[in-house]
């Protein structure tokens, strides 16, 4: 006996439901092409939107002749998986919520339900009943298979905006020949610190930099934990060839500093970032003078 007898024998009404996928599997995928979630997704060209049809329609019927409709790690689904997923979030990125996709989804019922009443000479009969309940237990699996993958979708774009937000967040500027600055606000956890050391290290590269600041004049607490944050970065930064200069060590960071007991004696440190940057540009061999007094001293030398 084949293994499609004997899903036969065992799941008669789900055979059913998988034979009838199979059959009208062009027309479903037709019917599904002009639905929203197919529409929306696959606007360059219908014909994508008929084609993707066709491959869920397919998988479909391929977990129906395992008999389990209500699994939704049934293997019929792997072959579209990955679809739906681009499929889902592509809504997301539409702005379309998950129980938005969830009942764009849940539309596709009724096409697919149609062609399968039409298939019964008595649409009322006890059979057809059983296999449009099987049809819809199919569907309604899918509809969580399209939510898992949502939701899924969903987490990756919030781990990729806040990627982009610490990146935002953290510049690296250039204030001089062979100095740069990080001007750090907000809260230094190790995800952000880990984009601080990896951007001011490009910099240290790019720029050829020789001094690095690292400014916290916007970090509201320093704790043992952005303490070594903060000294991995300078470590690090050393590796490269830069000295690296602390900068905004407000009064009562350091006095947090002392409770706390942390050595940031082997870090240079200076209260605020124009003091850093004034220290980077004397090491340089660049003084910096008040206009009054440039002023003054053209004006003794033109006498």
């Amino acid at each position: 006996m084949s293994v499609s007898e004997e899903n036969a024998e065992r799941e008669p009404v789900a055979y059913q439901v998988s034979a009838f996928l199979e059959r009208r599997r062009e027309q479903i995928a037709q019917r599904w092409a002009d639905a929203a979630l197919f529409r929306t997704v696959f606007t360059v060209s219908r014909d994508e939107a008929v084609e993707a049809g066709r491959a869920v329609a397919a998988a479909l019927a391929a977990v129906a002749a395992s008999g389990r409709l209500d699994d939704i790690r049934a293997s019929g689904f792997e072959a579209v998986r990955d679809q739906l997923g681009r499929m889902a979030a592509s809504r997301a990125r539409t702005g379309t919520d998950p129980d938005g996709v969830a009942n764009e989804v849940a539309a596709l019922r009724e096409p697919a339900t149609e062609l399968l009443r039409a298939e019964f000479a008595e649409p009322d009969a006890p059979e057809a009943h059983e296999a449009v309940l099987a049809l819809t237990v199919l569907m309604g699996t899918l509809r969580l298979v399209v939510m898992e993958t949502t939701v899924s979708a969903g987490e990756e774009l919030i781990a990729r905006q806040r990627e982009q937000l610490h990146e935002v967040a953290t510049p690296v500027i250039k204030l001089w020949e062979s100095t740069v600055a990080v001007p750090l606000i907000g809260t230094l956890d190790s995800a952000r610190s880990q984009v601080v050391m990896e951007s001011l290290l490009d910099a240290i590269v790019a720029e050829r930099a020789r001094y690095a600041i690292l400014d916290i004049t916007g970090v509201p607490t320093v704790d043992s934990l952005v303490a070594q944050h903060l000294m991995k970065t300078v470590a690090a930064a050393r590796l490269m060839g830069a000295e690296c200069i602390v900068s905004g060590i407000r009064p009562a960071i350091a006095q947090t500093i002392v409770h706390l007991g942390i050595d940031l004696g082997t870090v240079l440190t200076r209260s605020s970032l124009a003091d850093a940057l004034a220290y980077a540009l004397s090491q340089q061999g660049v003084e910096i003078a008040p206009l009054r007094a440039v002023g003054a001293a053209a004006d003794a030398g033109t006498r």
